[in-house]
């Protein structure tokens, strides 16, 4: 198996000393085929909204507005790229109901809206080096989701995922790269799971969003392996297939 190391840059440290990202590695995955059980949960919880028995977070959450607070932080103003956390609470508040994109994006982001963390998914067959959480350098690129014939250059001092100078993510969250993204064709993908402020989201719900996220995911893969950075063990190695 090859290794993918992914790592939170000191600069990133030490600007928000409470980050968190925790991994769900499915190797084997079977993204082709429907997830029932999923597709079930989703319904369940578009149900409890319609009725009045839960509701999106708002962005005067905490877990939304600590998210709000990194990206004023970072030079992004919020409203205008809105981390992916209150893009997706915003949208089904809205339509009243998820996205069905995939069954592992269905389902990180039905883990997202109920556990109050930004999640993501790479398709791990598309990096082919190590990738590193910092603030965006000048000469860094991105290819925008759904739009791959599209170049930008990420403003310095935003918060990416980066593979060399090419930029897996902008504004931390807020928008993927289509070079990374994950289809119905992948099969090793590693899911991703953030947190900014321990006051916001605490470990517990961190492990506990994890778990869930295995969960879901398990049934349809052969193996599943879980990680996380934080600033005290600021990087982790995860095998691909």
């Amino acid at each position: 198996m090859e290794g993918t190391a992914f790592s939170l840059q000191p600069e990133v440290v030490n600007a928000f000393p409470s980050a968190q990202v925790r991994f769900v590695v499915a190797h084997g995955l079977r993204n082709d085929e429907p997830w029932g059980e999923l597709e079930e949960r989703m319904r369940e919880l578009e149900s409890e909204f319609a009725r009045g028995a839960w509701e999106p977070l708002d962005e005067a959450d905490i877990r939304i507005a600590s998210w709000h607070d990194a990206y004023r932080r970072f030079g992004t103003n919020p409203r205008r790229s809105r981390p992916s956390l209150d893009a997706l609470s915003r949208r089904m508040r809205k339509t009243g109901s998820l996205p069905r994109i995939s069954p592992a994006v269905d389902a990180y982001n039905l883990i997202s809206v109920t556990h109050g963390t930004p999640a993501g998914a790479f398709d791990m067959a598309s990096l082919n080096g190590d990738v590193a959480i910092r603030f965006a350098q000048p000469g860094d690129t991105f290819v925008p989701l759904g739009e791959p014939d599209v170049v930008e250059e990420p403003s310095p001092g935003e918060v990416v995922y980066a593979l060399g100078d090419r930029v897996l993510t902008r504004h931390w969250n807020h928008r993927d790269s289509d070079e990374t993204k994950v289809t119905e064709a992948s099969t090793e993908v590693v899911f991703i799971l953030e947190r900014v402020s321990e006051s916001a989201v605490g470990s517990a719900e961190m492990v506990e969003a994890q778990a869930a996220l295995a969960r879901i995911v398990g049934p349809h893969s052969l193996e599943v392996v879980l990680a996380a950075i934080d600033p005290d063990a600021p990087a982790t190695e995860l095998l691909s297939g």
